[in-house]
């Protein structure tokens, strides 16, 4: 997990560029989604944390995006 805040814009963009980042989260609401959700772009900077596959983000304690995962969503809401 990488916290969005700790890393400058050139850093960012170059973990895009070479698909080190997948997907990003917010960490207060421990909910991680696709760096393309409208949901994600939305968040404050001081909230977003980045992460390299979904299996990072679950292990972290983060939830799947109801809006763009949807049927990640699924599977976790009846998990619960």
């Amino acid at each position: 997990m990488i916290k969005h805040s700790s890393i400058s814009q050139t850093q960012l963009k170059d973990f895009l560029r070479s698909v080190v980042l997948k997907f990003a989260g917010n960490q207060r609401l421990k909910i991680y989604g696709s760096l393309h959700c409208a949901s994600g772009k939305r968040m404050k900077r001081g909230h977003r944390v980045f992460f390299a596959d979904e299996a990072d983000a679950l292990a972290a304690g983060y939830r799947p995006c109801g809006h763009c995962m949807k049927e990640q969503y699924s599977v976790w809401r009846s998990g619960t």
